[in-house]
Formats: structure tokens, C-alpha cells, sequence
């Protein structure tokens, strides 16, 4: 019997969304929570101290850089000193010579003046804080989901993190494999949210909105058929064929990047087979990837639409998916999902399903 509570957050650019699932606990009054994500809260210390003229010491894991990255430039700019740990300075970029030539000083401990700040995707203070000005006991089990693009100090970073994707689409790309235990060794935002976080259930955050997506009760009448999932992100657009307990296809973009026009010609001969991983990555997308046997599609298929942007998608012949009724927490309630999965514990479990 499961025991305890299941703390899942799914941690984006712009926000972090909060499920706190316990055994028999209808989904409506479970706790929840929208955020702002860790980038966007220590950009705006950071931009506190930046105001006040202060040095800063960046301290901690890598985490996601996003407006955290835009904060350390503007500091910079305003010529303020800014020490970090080389770990902390990978959240900047994994090349450690260009982040010393934009000013950034790499230091071990900081300096006797400087404010310092502990970079992380998850604080488990702050957490325990939260919950316990509530009076919610903090939870036995987490599952966490953070975009990786993986440590490649070599080659663009979206090309990295897209290989994976291709490599996952030929090794079969079942929707089993997209939860981890152990990570894979270079997606390092993953390993720091383990290290701070023993036997933590880790996905990323792409992965974990679609596995949340077909908990729709539209999508689950059609997964055995066929359908497309697109995930539109703060930051990421990403969009999966899936046909039974299988990925046959994915497509990733930056969302800032597309227009309704761009997102439905690409969806389009996406379905077809015909768009390619080099026109993707040519307009500053991550790829697109089809499995060896992938049929490709004569007509648009069935499609349910998520994520905060999802506007972008008015007009494309889909259904706005809400499962369990919150459009927000479909990542999160991805991550229960794999979560019960991995403990072999019945989906059905969760309460709402039933």
C-alpha cells in the first residue's frame, strides 16, 4: 500500500506547477500550486541586488538558465562584480571560458562582500517552509520534471539534447522509457535535482506534459488509434505521434519563434513525414525525428493541444485538453502517472481516473 504523499512539480521557464497527490484524495482538493519557476525568482533577487549596486556570489547546482542567465548579463553590464561556483556558472552555459569572458570570476567560496545566492531547481527549504505554514506534512516521495538539454561543451546544445531524442525514437520510444530513475549521465540538471533529492522519479518536462496529456479522456479513447500531442510551452513547443504505448514522432521548437501560421505548416508535414530535423534546426529549433517504421499520416490525425501558450493553436482542429481538469498540472499529473507506473500501482489509483 502506498504510504505517504507524492510531491510532483514540473519546473518550467516560466512557472513551476505544484501537485501534492495523496492515496484517496480527490484530485479538486489535493494541494496545488502555480509558481514562479526558480529561474524567474533568483533573476529577480538578482535584479534586487543588481539595483543596490551589491557583488554577488552564485552558489549551488546547475539549474535552468533562462531569465536567471539575462539577470547575471544585465549585473554584468552595469559593471558589478558576480562570483560562482564552476557548477553554478554551468547554469550560464557549459562553456566555462565564455562565461569568465562575459566578467563572471569563477571562485570556490565567496568573497567577504559579496550577497550569495544558492542556485537549484528545487530548494527543499523552501518547500518544507511553504507546506508547513499550511499545516501539509512534508511529502515521502518527489517527482520532478526539468528540461535538459544535456552537458555538451563541444557542439550546440540543441542538437545534443535532440540526439537523445532521436536516439530514444530508434531504441523504440515507449512511453515506459521516458521516466527515470537514474538519469542518463549528461543530462546534469537532472542528476543536481537527484542529488538533492534521493530516489526522486525525474522526467523531462516536454515528456512529462505529454504523458499527462493522454490522461485526457479524449486522448485515452484514441491513443490505441493514434494521435498527436503538442505541448506548447513558455519556452518549448513540442509535439509527439503517439499510437499505443509508443512515440513515433517528435518535433521541438522554441515557442517564442513560432507564429499560428509557422506551428500549423510544420504540424502539417510533421503528421506527413515531410518536414526535417534540418529545416527545424536551420529556423533555431531543437529538430523533428521519425521512428524507421513511422507511416506517416495522408491527413491530419486526431490532436489534443496543451500548455500555457496553447493560444498559438487556435484554429488548428484539435481539442484543448484539460485532464483532470487543470490544464496547468498536465505535467504534473504526467509525473503521478509515471510515477504510479514505475511503483506498479494502478493508474486507476489516482484518484479520478476511476
Amino acid at each position: 500500500m502506498f504510504e505517504g504523499s507524492l510531491l510532483a512539480l514540473d519546473v518550467g521557464g516560466g512557472t513551476q506547477d505544484m501537485f501534492l497527490w495523496e492515496a484517496g484524495q480527490t484530485v479538486e482538493n489535493a494541494v496545488k500550486m502555480v509558481l514562479p519557476a526558480p529561474t524567474q525568482v533568483l533573476a529577480r533577487r538578482l535584479g534586487e541586488l543588481t539595483a543596490q549596486g551589491r557583488p554577488v556570489f552564485l552558489g549551488g547546482s546547475v539549474m535552468g538558465g533562462g531569465a536567471l542567465t539575462g539577470a547575471v548579463r544585465r549585473h554584468l553590464a552595469q559593471g558589478l562584480p558576480l562570483y560562482a561556483t564552476s557548477q553554478a556558472a554551468l547554469t550560464l552555459s557549459d562553456r566555462l571560458p565564455e562565461v569568465q569572458h562575459w566578467g563572471v570570476a569563477l571562485a570556490d567560496s565567496p568573497p567577504p562582500d559579496a550577497v550569495p545566492l544558492a542556485l537549484g531547481d528545487f530548494a527543499p527549504e523552501a518547500w518544507r517552509s511553504l507546506l508547513a505554514a499550511f499545516q501539509v506534512p512534508y511529502p515521502a516521495h518527489f517527482a520532478v520534471a526539468v528540461q535538459d538539454h544535456g552537458f555538451a561543451p563541444q557542439e550546440s546544445n540543441r542538437r545534443f539534447r535532440f540526439q537523445y531524442w532521436e536516439d530514444f525514437l530508434s531504441r523504440g520510444g515507449l512511453l515506459a522509457d521516458l521516466a527515470f530513475r537514474e538519469p542518463p549521465p549528461q543530462f546534469t540538471r537532472m542528476l543536481a535535482v537527484q542529488k538533492t533529492l534521493p530516489g526522486v522519479l525525474l522526467m523531462d518536462t516536454c515528456a512529462a506534459g505529454v504523458r499527462g496529456a493522454l490522461l485526457d479522456p479524449q486522448a485515452r479513447d484514441r491513443q490505441e488509434e493514434g494521435l498527436l500531442v503538442v505541448n506548447l510551452g513558455n519556452a518549448h513547443t513540442f509535439a509527439v505521434w503517439v499510437k499505443g504505448e509508443r512515440l513515433w514522432s517528435i518535433y521541438e521548437h522554441h515557442t517564442g519563434l513560432l507564429t499560428p501560421a509557422k506551428l500549423f505548416d510544420h504540424l502539417t508535414r510533421f503528421q506527413a513525414g515531410e518536414l526535417t530535423n534540418e529545416e527545424v534546426f536551420a529556423d533555431h529549433g531543437h529538430g523533428c525525428a521519425y521512428a524507421p517504421d513511422y507511416p506517416g499520416l495522408n491527413k491530419p490525425g486526431f490532436t489534443v493541444i496543451t500548455g500555457p501558450q496553447r493560444r498559438l493553436a487556435r484554429g488548428w482542429p484539435g481539442h484543448f485538453a484539460a485532464p483532470l481538469g487543470d490544464m496547468m498540472l498536465t505535467g504534473c499529473f504526467g509525473l503521478v502517472a509515471a510515477f504510479l507506473e514505475k511503483e506498479k500501482i494502478s493508474v486507476k489509483f489516482f484518484a479520478g481516473l476511476e
